[in-house]
């Protein structure tokens, strides 16, 4: 009885363990995608990438099916595996509608939001400026993520929340895309300073505003990485 007991502990342990890597791999391939390490067109090898992270090809594949079910990445017919195109039509829509979720967020939080709130998104900010001056992109994108996230939690919309949390893995990847260039990422920054003088000042018409111009200052950057996409498939 003992052993097998130990045995199902040991299976449930194993399980769980496994399901923590299939969610790290995914975690580091998303991070990837996000970073712009791996480009739009981009083959993903399973041999390689097994290597690469210390995985066996099962959590390897779990993350492959959790990324393309984000938009992340493309699961061909002939079982090969491309970070997703983009496609500027599509793109330019996502936005569109995202940004005015974001407004809309930005507007009910100027009404929610406490002092302390205020003080721990500007401590986030802060933190945003000291990543790009080191040139550390990802923890930058993750903490904007952070900002967001906050703003649309103290929105207190969960609708809102439901509707912005679906469509979040196919921005992300939109939205760190634009940072790739060094002169959308300073004004993406100066965006973010004027939209938290905004939040502190619980002024709810311009920060809506101010929010949705960030969303849409990054397309025309969106508009040419898809074209360059666009010319690779051509070739």
């Amino acid at each position: 009885m003992k052993d097998a007991e130990t045995s199902g502990s040991d299976d449930g342990e194993g399980g769980r363990r496994k399901g923590r890597l299939h969610l790290e791999v995914a975690r580091q391939l998303r991070s990837r995608v996000l970073s712009g390490e791996l480009s739009p067109g981009t083959r993903l090898r399973e041999g390689q990438l097994c290597s690469e992270l210390g995985v066996s090809r099962t959590p390897l594949r779990e993350a492959f099916r959790t990324l393309a079910a984000e938009g992340l990445i493309d699961l061909l017919p002939n079982r090969s595996v491309v970070v997703s195109e983009l496609h500027a039509p599509d793109i330019e829509h996502l936005m569109v509608v995202f940004a005015n979720l974001e407004g809309l967020a930005a507007e009910l939080a100027c009404k929610n939001i406490t002092d302390a709130q205020v003080t721990e998104i500007g401590r986030l900010l802060s933190q945003m400026v000291d990543f790009y001056e080191r040139g550390e992109r990802i923890p930058y994108l993750e903490t904007n993520f952070r900002i967001h996230r906050m703003t649309l939690e103290i929105a207190a919309n969960p609708v809102l929340f439901n509707v912005w949390q679906s469509l979040v893995p196919r921005v992300e990847r939109a939205r760190a895309l634009p940072n790739l260039d060094p002169k959308r990422w300073t004004a993406a920054l100066f965006e973010h300073s004027k939209m938290f003088a905004a939040l502190a000042a619980r002024d709810a018409p311009l920060l809506a505003r101010l929010t949705r111009e960030h969303f849409l200052n990054g397309l025309p950057f969106l508009a040419a990485q898809a074209h360059r996409s666009s010319s690779r498939r051509a070739q």
